[in-house]
């Protein structure tokens, strides 16, 4: 068995094709959103392929360390077309194809009007 860890973007991954922000969409297609995600790790629960997952805010700082007895530096303006990660969820499979076919079928969740997102997620394996 191998961990992956598929990564949802905010930004920085190319567009999907229903890329409509979700605060553009009903409460509807949101609920239906939330539920193919609960229902696909459901499944991969049953199936002892879920490690874990997180949905997390489009807000985000960097913060860096900036030498003893300084402040820590936090990121500015200049920094605006960082990459935010909109969530993640690890898996645990027994090999590379089957994390593709998972990261795949995530990709369809429904989006605006309930038409599927089509959207890049970013595969990773976990080193270790």
């Amino acid at each position: 068995m191998a961990k992956y860890v598929i990564l949802k973007h905010y930004r920085g991954a190319p567009a999907g094709v229903n890329d409509v922000p979700m605060d553009q969409w009903s409460e509807r297609d949101v609920a239906d959103h939330m539920k193919y995600m609960e229902d696909f790790a459901d499944r991969l629960r049953e199936s002892g392929e879920f490690v874990d997952s997180l949905a997390m805010s489009a807000e985000g700082t960097f913060v860096r360390f900036d030498g003893v007895g300084n402040p820590p530096l936090t990121d500015s303006a200049a920094l605006d077309a960082k990459d935010l990660v909109a969530g993640w969820m690890i898996i645990d499979v027994a090999s590379h194809a089957r994390a593709v076919e998972l990261a795949a079928e995530l990709s369809a969740e429904p989006g605006k009007d309930g038409e599927p997102i089509h959207e890049w997620l970013e595969l990773r394996p976990v080193l270790g």
